[in-house]
């Protein structure tokens, strides 16, 4: 193998740029360190996020951390890749500033996600696990991307929500503090039942209940005189990381609301009217022919 011929082709240049020469060396070199480079910073990225995890750091701590150290990554193999061909960074100042107009005008929006992005990440107003409400949308954080929030909804349906969305418009984020949400069970009783009874097995059905929180202390209030029954409201609060655990919380205490009252009758109301009538009212009926033998 004439060793000499591969080193005359290895070092033949294939163009110069800003002075610089290019060869078929520095060519070859550069995918080949992008690739053994790309390999060490995955496994360390994986290394890193495994230690943060058993050292319970949060997910969106984590998170921010990963996005952190791919971007410092990526930069300094930039860097180094441009090194190898001796091409220096000046090189790009007028590229970049076309790109950068370019970008201005033809892509804000991503400009806008990416950046509310990394506001969300770094202010953490909303973190991975948080349950949300926007609008009419309620779900819980599953990650939190460059451009998107990725939101697990109550319904099982995933939901991709631009970032800068969530830093415009108004969002209910019922974990922010902790999971503690208040919630209301509603029930009417027919007029002329005992309301003091009434209250009374409202909280028993609540008192009974281990995944209710104690303190603050559940509380019955006579809510109204409604148009066919006394609205009584039991209202409490419950640790709970979705709707879905509320809602389930709430059915189980309408069940036992309903066996309490049966075994008390106390009748749940339902709409009733009465209709007065000033006058006479006759009912008359139709003849039917009546056949003769």
């Amino acid at each position: 193998m004439d060793w000499q011929l591969i080193s005359d082709a290895m070092s033949y240049v294939l163009f110069t740029y800003s002075g610089s020469s290019i060869t078929v060396s520095q060519v070859l070199q550069v995918p080949l360190l992008l690739l053994l480079a790309w390999f060490v910073v995955t496994r360390i990225g994986k290394l890193i996020r495994r230690a943060l995890y058993k050292r319970k750091v949060a997910p969106d701590a984590v998170h921010l951390f990963s996005r952190i150290y791919l971007v410092l990554a990526i930069a300094i193999l930039l860097v180094t890749s441009l090194e190898i061909l001796n091409i220096p960074l000046k090189a790009f100042a007028f590229v970049s500033g076309a790109v950068a107009i370019g970008v201005g005008f033809g892509a804000q929006n991503i400009i806008n996600n990416f950046i509310s992005g990394w506001i969300l990440m770094w202010e953490r107003p909303i973190r991975i696990g948080d349950f949300l409400e926007i609008g009419e949308t309620k779900g819980v954080v599953e990650s939190i991307n460059t451009r998107s929030t990725l939101i697990h909804r109550s319904d099982g349906v995933h939901m991709l929500v631009p970032n800068s969305q969530l830093l415009e418009n108004t969002v209910t984020n019922w974990t922010l503090i902790d999971n503690n949400a208040r919630s209301t069970v509603s029930v009417g009783v027919a007029y002329g039942s005992d309301a003091v009874l009434v209250a009374r097995l409202i909280k028993q059905a609540l008192d009974e209940r281990d995944d209710i929180i104690k303190q603050p202390e559940p509380v019955v209030l006579f809510a109204d005189f409604g148009d066919n029954a006394l609205m009584f409201d039991g209202i409490f609060w419950v640790c709970a990381n979705s709707e879905a655990d509320t809602r389930k919380i709430r059915s189980d205490i309408r069940f036992r609301l309903y066996q309490l009252f049966n075994e008390h009758e106390i009748v749940i109301a339902f709409p009733q009217r009465d209709i007065h009538i000033d006058g006479a009212i006759s009912i008359e009926q139709p003849a039917r022919n009546m056949l003769v033998d």
